[in-house]
């Protein structure tokens, strides 16, 4: 089992700062505490493949991104045929190396599941053999069959909460790797998650064979990382991912700093 959480984006909220270390790049900071960061600005423009080398250069070894699939693919294309796009994104996110996670694949909440999108994902794996997880928003892409596609294409399904529809809130698809996504509930990309929630996700991540994504995309009130802190407390240590280092004694002296950062008042 190995549990890795972290925020969309590596922003480090003033509130929080003192959880980290003080001296670096943001990302070099983040990646000193959190193992994982889920890369949205793919979704709205591209990165020359020199920056994603460069982001891969600055965390440790043992460190991992996951990255959104472009919207001009997902949302504009609506998944119709489009390899252009698609392999100019491959050969970009490759300059991460061995440090890119899983690729990120969410579907606007009106893309039913039909014929292309059934191609699609049939076809991914001509494309990319690394870890994939798809966020559907449209309730066909939840039915028995298309679980199966998943399952044999080894695509995962996020759990998303708010789940927008019945069985969101859970992982499907391939359940070799588990993706959660927390966007904030009440108030969906905004509100911060009570104590009773996170302790509910850090039982689920335990309890999840292979290896756990929980990603915050709270980031609009600035709780992602407050709450990605929060969680990150109340796993097993020994659940975690960890990076190159975690065995050195300056790292070691984060986790007193972290539990200080954190605001954890009872609900």
């Amino acid at each position: 089992m190995t549990v890795r959480i972290g925020t969309a984006g590596w922003a480090i909220p003033r509130p929080v700062a003192p959880g980290f270390p003080a001296a670096g790049s943001i990302l070099a900071r983040y990646a000193q505490v959190f193992t994982a960061v889920e890369i949205n600005s793919s979704f709205f423009r591209s990165h020359r493949r020199e920056t994603y080398e460069r982001w891969a250069a600055s965390t440790p070894p043992g460190f991992s991104f996951s990255v959104k699939l472009p919207r001009t693919i997902t949302h504009e294309a609506r998944l119709e045929p489009c390899e252009g796009p698609l392999a100019r994104f491959l050969n970009e996110v490759a300059g991460l190396g061995g440090k890119l996670g899983p690729i990120l694949i969410q579907l606007p909440p009106s893309l039913r599941f039909e014929a292309t999108g059934e191609a699609f994902i049939r076809g991914w794996r001509d494309r990319h053999s690394g870890p994939t997880v798809i966020e559907p928003r449209h309730p066909t892409w939840f039915e028995p069959q298309v679980e199966e596609l998943l399952a044999r294409s080894e695509v995962t399904r996020v759990a998303a909460d708010p789940a927008v529809v019945p069985g969101a809130a859970e992982p499907g698809g391939w359940l070799g790797l588990t993706y959660t996504r927390l966007h904030g509930s009440p108030v969906m990309y905004a509100s911060p998650y009570t104590d009773a929630a996170l302790e509910a996700v850090a039982a689920r991540l335990g309890a999840r064979p292979g290896e756990a994504w929980c990603m915050f995309d709270n980031t609009r009130s600035g709780a992602a990382a407050a709450d990605a802190l929060r969680l990150l407390s109340r796993c097993k240590p020994g659940n975690l991912a960890s990076t190159a280092l975690e065995t050195t004694a300056d790292h070691a002296s984060l986790r007193p700093r972290i539990l200080g950062a954190i605001d954890d008042r009872p609900d």
